[in-house]
């Protein structure tokens, strides 16, 4: 039976820490959080850490840390499967003396045999069959065994996903699988159901890879007379030529795409809209995500990464966001990688310049670049293109600027007709005349506009900038 509606939404994000929080990891932890909190239910997270030898503290910090970048918070302590190993075993005993489940003697030799024997009469895919599955108590000999779970001989098993649809298993190709192994430590497959029942999960949501996984773990609820939960299947994430996304289309750890200064939000914004819709909407926040999240909405094709639109949606976030936010975010991007924090002055400087600069900035490094002319001391240093216009001619012109600035009121509407008259003065456009201000101000050709850096700036470290590049 599954687990009914009406009661409290309960997911959870299950990963191993063996490395990185991988992309399609992080979404689906986005889709189990947006899912819960839209519904005003529980999002948990268990570490599945039994694998001793792969599983490290610092893959755990990682996946950890990557979970609060992309601002998805879970609901009390982080849960460690290996630690619940005892639990795990007491199940198993459990299902013995409930008769759905058996002890197995057969050695791994005996196991090899019956495989090859049943290759050889030509059958494409030899479901072990215990001799014990059935056996007399009285006949058990005293030697290590295994306890396998009774699965079912005849019939098929039906997985009712919420994504994939009625997906039909024949109970022909499962086998008894092993639910303790005989040095006492409980498999993948027991583990994962005696967690997900203990914790109260109602909602599995997870990758498509596991479908498979989830007949056999559906015998284990049954085995036990639990409560299935709701299956929802999702496909995984490809790269832009459609092929299983690897490291050559580029970052895959969630990690990466903080390094390389995307916000979080619109990280949310571009996971969330990755396989799922909701009509048309393409940029939305994530309380109007939480809102909208559906199983319903999630495709049964694999999505594919397609980073212009993962910038696209970036900017636009960038664009929106609060400065005080902007800027703590800032922040955490240079300390991810490993840049040169801002100093208080730096700091103070962003703060201002930030609504001239986070207008059609894609990445943190682009806003970053932006505001060059404010992250800069003098000497203001100018790269080549900006070196290129300020000649002969501009410096003077730039000379001739300063006198009208020390007593201009220090407004966009005062400072507009005083640059307007000295390129008048001088037989250019203003277009000629903000080229060698640019330099000057920035050491860049590309900046806002000049009256913004100036206004950001200030009369003295303006008219010292002009002064500096005039000689």
């Amino acid at each position: 039976m599954n687990a009914a509606a009406a009661k409290p939404v309960v997911t959870r994000f299950a990963p191993s820490p063996t490395g990185y929080l991988h992309i399609g990891g992080g979404r689906t932890a986005l889709f189990n959080w947006l899912y819960a909190r839209g519904r005003g239910g529980k999002f948990l997270l268990r570490i599945e850490d039994t694998d001793r030898e792969r599983s490290t503290p610092e893959a755990t910090e990682a996946i950890l840390q990557g979970l609060r970048w992309l601002g998805l918070d879970w609901d009390g302590e982080a849960v460690s499967q290996f630690e619940r190993k005892d639990r795990h075993a007491e199940v198993a005993h459990q299902m013995l003396a409930r008769g759905t489940a058996y002890k197995c003697f057969s050695t791994q030799d005996e196991i090899a045999a019956f495989r090859a024997e049943q290759e050889a009469a030509g059958a494409s895919y030899a479901v072990f069959q215990s001799p014990w599955r059935d056996a007399d108590p009285a006949t058990y000999p005293d030697a290590p065994y295994v306890i396998r779970m009774k699965a079912p001989r005849t019939g098929e098993t039906v997985i009712d996903d919420q994504v994939q649809g009625r997906v039909v298993i024949q109970n022909a190709t499962l086998d008894d699988m092993i639910v303790l192994r005989s040095d006492g430590t409980p498999t993948y497959m027991l583990a994962v159901v005696v967690d997900d029942h203990d914790m109260g999960v109602t909602h599995v949501i997870r990758g498509d890879d596991h479908l498979n996984n989830a007949a056999r773990q559906q015998m284990v609820h049954d085995a036990m007379g639990w409560e299935i939960p709701v299956w929802a299947h999702i496909p995984l994430i490809h790269g832009p030529d459609g092929k299983k996304l690897s490291k050559r289309h580029g970052a895959t750890a969630v990690g990466d795409y903080q390094v390389q200064g995307y916000p979080a939000a619109g990280m949310r914004n571009y996971l969330t809209r990755l396989g799922w819709a909701h009509g048309n909407e393409e940029f939305f926040t994530s309380q109007q995500a939480m809102e909208w999240f559906d199983l319903g909405g999630i495709g049964r094709s694999p999505a594919r990464l397609d980073f212009k639109k993962l910038e696209n949606l970036c900017g636009q976030h960038i664009a929106a966001a609060e400065d005080a936010a902007l800027l703590h975010e800032i922040e955490a991007f240079l300390a991810a990688a490993h840049r040169p924090v801002l100093t208080a002055a730096q700091r103070d400087g962003l703060a201002r310049a930030l609504y001239c600069v986070k207008d059609r900035a894609k990445t943190f490094p682009e806003l970053l670049e932006k505001a060059h002319f404010v992250l800069v001391s003098r000497p203001v240093a100018a790269d080549d293109a900006a070196a290129a216009a300020l000649d002969t001619v501009s410096r003077g012109i730039l000379k001739s600027l300063t006198p009208r600035l020390q007593t201009a009121s220090w407004t966009k509407e005062e400072l507009e007709p005083i640059l307007t008259e000295c390129a008048t003065a001088h037989g250019i456009g203003f277009g000629k005349l903000a080229a060698p201000l640019r330099a000057a101000l920035a050491g860049r050709t590309a900046t806002p506009s000049v009256y913004d850096m100036m206004l950001v700036i200030g009369r003295d470290e303006t008219i010292s900038r002009l002064t500096d590049a005039a000689g």
